[in-house]
């Protein structure tokens, strides 16, 4: 799997998981682990910008608040998180079809 793809990734995680797998910082056996805490990270993240996000429309529907700026805001960065794992996971899906087609 060719992991430089991933330099153009604006994650700060998988950045550095890709640092350390070409500086061969990893142990042999924690290199596949390190990049999937890195990745599980990402995806708890993406899902607590859409939590927010849930809350905020909620508040704002029921009253709570009249504030849409801070709506827009939580709307915007669920939805850049959301687009950002479904590229990772595109990402991912590629190499795992690569893999799969080599000859042995």
């Amino acid at each position: 799997m060719d992991i430089s793809s991933f330099y153009n990734i604006s994650s700060g995680a998988i950045r550095e998981a890709a640092e350390s797998f070409q500086a061969g910082k990893t142990e042999s056996t924690g290199e596949f682990a390190d990049i999937f805490d890195k990745a599980m990270s990402s995806l708890n993240t993406t899902n607590a910008y859409l939590s927010d996000a849930e809350n905020e429309k909620i508040r704002w529907a029921l009253g709570e608040t009249e504030n849409t700026h801070e709506l827009s805001i939580a709307l915007q960065k669920a939805s850049t998180a959301l687009q950002y794992t479904v590229a990772v996971r595109d990402k991912f899906l590629e190499a795992y079809r690569e893999i799969m087609q080599m000859q042995i």
